[in-house]
């Protein structure tokens, strides 16, 4: 195994605190959403930050798999990870949902695409057996 980078973020005050990167890059206040959304709206939260860095990983797990396919453009596609903080009486769980708009490829090509990259992701990687992921593939209409 061969380490290409660590990234390090630090947070004091749990979910009622602050996240802050090694580099400074990413510096926010923490809390937690209720129903009436976040008490503080410059703030984040940790399926927020999960969000963000999954749906990043997968696409590019996404362009990845496009090119073992011989597949040079995907237009404008995006990811959309959707992170579902959920509670039933054994505690809380988390479930994920990730959306793929590929708009130049066709529906089956697009089906194996976005099957492939959960199986590369390193995202989907750590997540699986452990976590619910519902893969999208989004189409015009």
């Amino acid at each position: 195994m061969k380490t290409i980078f660590e990234a390090q973020a630090t947070n004091t005050g749990g979910r009622s605190g602050h996240v802050k990167s090694e580099d400074g890059v990413l510096d926010f206040p923490i809390s937690m959403p209720n129903s009436k959304g976040k008490p503080d709206p410059k703030s984040t939260n940790p399926e927020e930050l999960f969000a963000a860095a999954y749906s990043t990983c997968y696409a590019g797990a996404v362009e990845a798999v496009a090119k073992n396919h011989d597949i040079d453009d995907l237009g404008d596609f995006n990811v959309t990870a959707i992170v579902a903080f959920n509670k039933e009486e054994e505690g809380f769980f988390l479930e994920v949902t990730l959306d793929t708009y590929l708009p130049t490829v066709d529906k089956k090509t697009g089906e194996t695409i976005i099957k492939e990259a959960h199986e590369m992701c390193p995202y989907s990687k750590a997540t699986r057996d452990n976590i619910t992921v519902h893969l999208n593939l989004l189409l015009d209409e």
